[in-house]
């Protein structure tokens, strides 16, 4: 149980920074015998599913590189990532009674919609820099972060459930900060623009 519920966690949290390249992990390592995944997310060792997911984890990891594209497609993503995130929880119980498949479903969602809004705030207030590096940081700080969680998930499940219990503490505090600092920003560059040219 203690298994599933890393797993499951691990799952949904990276789905709110890197769905797809969550599912290529957990795919390719159940396929070459690494992982054990329950029944209800076998159907990720699929071949089909390793490449769809492999093609939109190359698409993702360009597209978060592009600053301001990055958050067009986090935008976009916000429909995404947080139903995978409780589709995937909720499939890792799928086994179990069917209550346990609810409560991990919204968990799951919670998870991945905790991810993603920390993510998405974090790089809404970064694109105002003018140069790029600072959104490359940013990007490849998730990958890594996403991938480290995600073994952290499937082999050492406690370490990463204490990491989890961290996460969500640092998260409750962090993004309704975000979220105020991207309001003042997008008030202030509404009235930057409403505001009549000086005369010279």
């Amino acid at each position: 149980m203690l298994e599933t519920a890393a797993l499951a966690a691990g799952m949904s949290w990276a789905s709110g920074l890197r769905l797809y390249l969550a599912v290529l992990a957990a795919g390719l390592l159940a396929r070459v015998g690494w992982l054990a995944l329950p029944p209800g997310l076998q159907v990720l060792e699929s071949w089909w599913v390793i490449g769809v997911a492999g093609v939109l984890a190359v698409a993702e990891f360009v597209a978060d590189k592009v600053p301001g594209f990055d958050t067009v497609w986090d935008g976009i993503q916000t429909f995404i990532r947080i139903p995978a995130g409780a589709i995937l929880a909720a499939a890792a119980f799928g086994q179990l009674d069917p209550q346990w498949m609810v409560a991990a479903g919204l968990i799951g969602g919670t998870l991945a919609g905790a991810a993603h809004a920390t993510k998405a705030g974090t790089r809404a207030l970064i694109n105002v820099s003018p140069e790029p590096f600072s959104n490359w940081v940013a990007s490849f700080t998730e990958d890594v972060t996403a991938t480290g969680g995600l073994l952290l998930a499937f082999f050492l499940p406690v370490v990463f459930l204490i990491l989890l219990a961290l996460f969500l503490i640092v998260a409750v505090w962090l993004i309704p900060r975000l979220w105020r600092g991207v309001r003042r920003l997008h008030a202030s560059l509404r009235g930057g623009a409403g505001s009549p040219p000086r005369r010279p």
